[in-house]
């Protein structure tokens, strides 16, 4: 005889959310993360930083741990790229809304809010016409958001800033089905240069389709750092042999922090998988770096999300010590000075420093061409690659970190050929025509450290903008630097700290033979 019939589990009760609660959630979430890295980070990298033995990488580590303490305290951004804003948003079925917006234009004026906060106004790093003007939005709308419909009546948020230098590092191939990805992974890491400012996490797609591999890659980059507790417990699966596999051989490879040479370039690596077809093995690997920010939380429909601070004591209390640093006045700096400079020395720049991205050195660049007279004089000048944060109260510029410096390569010649320029500031390495040139004019190239905007903001007295105002933070300023740190990365002999760092520590290491071109 049949018992009586199986009772269903209730329905989950529906859920309303309102729309100002989300809003006002997204808003929130991406002020938090603009000045509070997550613990996880934080916790990894102070760790690597103590098991570090490159001087130059432990120097670069110090100042990310000491800018991010900086920013946490100041409520103002770690990188002066404050990202482009990136949802994923999981919708549970038995959501229910109040709300006359749809869900993108929700997202976006959360996007707008936090961008545009007085307190803490963030850059707004977002382009449309992406071919052709080119032009700012203005509030670093829209975001870009991706939408699943999941079991439940909950709506399960996840924003993530990402910067320009992790994201145009991002690899995808489409692999025959007997290639190996660790091999794919260890050709191509070098290549991605030190623009993505490790030390960071990897995150691999494996399988699906190419957008698919793409999508999880990014997924991946959002969860824990959790490599230590992988190696203490193994692997139990073929995704986490492939983590402790790729951690282990990319570190090997003795890229470093901000690609200077060292022990540590990834603090975790990330793998996710989908099935794909017969014939296919795409391959997604992206990058997240120092300034690595996301926030996850949860709607219920009792109102918008909270945040708690982090514990400050999760910072370790770190101080640089500059004492053996060769100090620099750039009001009286001739190119004759720069012949005593070495490459991985450590400077510190006192008085004015010019400003200039992308847009400033393609305008000059076509002004010469005209035969036109520049609206700024470069003599025996320094200039820093560097679209800053707007000030606020009494700051005099906002995090003024560097941007990457071999979107200028293509301007190298010409400036140092026609201008009187002697020298440049940014983040990473130099192209090898751009590094010719450096030698070529006895010049010389410094980078700062990537992610530690706030802290080099400090440096900054005073700044005024001299030419090409309608570009905005592309236009040229002039700084009134003391004491900023930097490091010779190309002397005027052409010496390179990024090839010879990660070259003598990968040797070092000695897991990974170094190939001598």
């Amino acid at each position: 005889m049949n018992g009586p019939p199986a009772r269903r589990a209730p329905a989950p009760a529906m859920t309303v959310i309102r729309q100002e609660d989300l809003i006002q959630s997204v808003a929130d979430a991406f002020q938090y993360i603009s000045y509070y890295h997550p613990a996880d980070y934080i916790r990894s990298l102070a760790a690597a930083y103590e098991r570090e033995q490159s001087p130059a990488a432990k120097d670069a580590m110090a100042q990310i741990l000491i800018n991010s303490r900086m920013s946490a305290e100041g409520h103002r951004p770690i990188c002066q790229d404050t990202g482009i804003a990136i949802a994923f948003i999981r919708v549970g079925m038995d959501v229910r809304w109040d709300a006359r917006m749809t869900l993108q234009q929700m997202i976006d004026e959360g996007v707008r809010r936090a961008y545009t906060d007085k307190d803490n106004p963030l850059r707004a790093s977002v382009l449309a016409d992406p071919d052709g003007k080119r032009r700012s939005t203005g509030d670093n709308t829209p975001a870009v958001v991706h939408v699943e419909l999941v079991p439940g009546n909950k709506l399960d948020v996840i924003v993530a800033a990402k910067g320009g230098g992790s994201e145009n590092k991002s690899k995808f191939a489409m692999l025959l089905p007997s290639d190996s990805i660790v091999d794919w992974v260890l050709s191509v890491v070098p290549t991605m240069g030190a623009d993505w400012c490790p030390p960071g996490i990897l995150s691999l797609g494996i399988g699906g389709t190419p957008e698919k591999a793409m999508l999880m890659a990014k997924w991946g980059m959002m969860d824990p750092i959790n490599i230590q507790e992988l190696l203490a417990r193994g692997p139990n699966n073929r995704a986490e042999e492939l983590r402790l596999e790729l951690y282990d051989k990319v570190n090997a490879l003795g890229i470093g922090a901000q690609g200077l040479g060292g022990l540590t370039t990834v603090l975790d690596v990330k793998v996710n998988d989908y099935p794909t077809h017969a014939a296919s093995k795409p391959v997604a690997l992206l990058p997240n770096c120092a300034a690595t920010r996301h926030q996850h939380f949860v709607l219920d429909g009792s109102g918008p999300a909270s945040f708690e601070p982090p514990d400050l004591a999760d910072w370790p209390k770190l101080a640089l010590d500059f004492k053996s640093s060769r100090r620099v006045d750039l009001d009286k700096l001739t190119k004759a000075d720069l012949a005593g400079w070495k490459a991985g020395e450590t400077l510190l720049l006192s008085g004015k420093l010019l400003t200039g991205r992308d847009a400033a050195h393609k305008r000059m660049v076509e002004m010469l061409a005209k035969g036109e007279k520049l609206p700024v004089d470069f003599t025996n000048r320094f200039i820093y690659y560097v679209g800053p944060v707007d000030a606020v109260r009494d700051e005099a510029v906002g995090p003024a970190g560097p941007t990457t410096s071999s979107r200028m390569d293509k301007f190298v010649e010409t400036m140092l050929a026609q201008t009187g320029l002697i020298g440049m500031v940014g983040k990473s390495e130099r192209g090898p025509a751009a590094t010719e040139s450096i030698r070529k004019h006895k010049a010389a190239y410094c980078i700062a450290v990537g992610g530690a905007a706030y802290l080099v903001s400090k440096s900054i007295r005073k700044a005024r903008v001299l030419a090409f105002a309608d570009l905005g933070m592309e236009a040229i300023h002039e700084f009134e630097v003391k004491d900023m740190p930097v490091t010779v990365a190309v002397d005027s002999n052409g010496n390179a700290v990024h090839k010879s760092g990660p070259a003598e520590w990968r040797a070092k290491i000695g897991k990974i033979p170094v190939v001598v071109a």
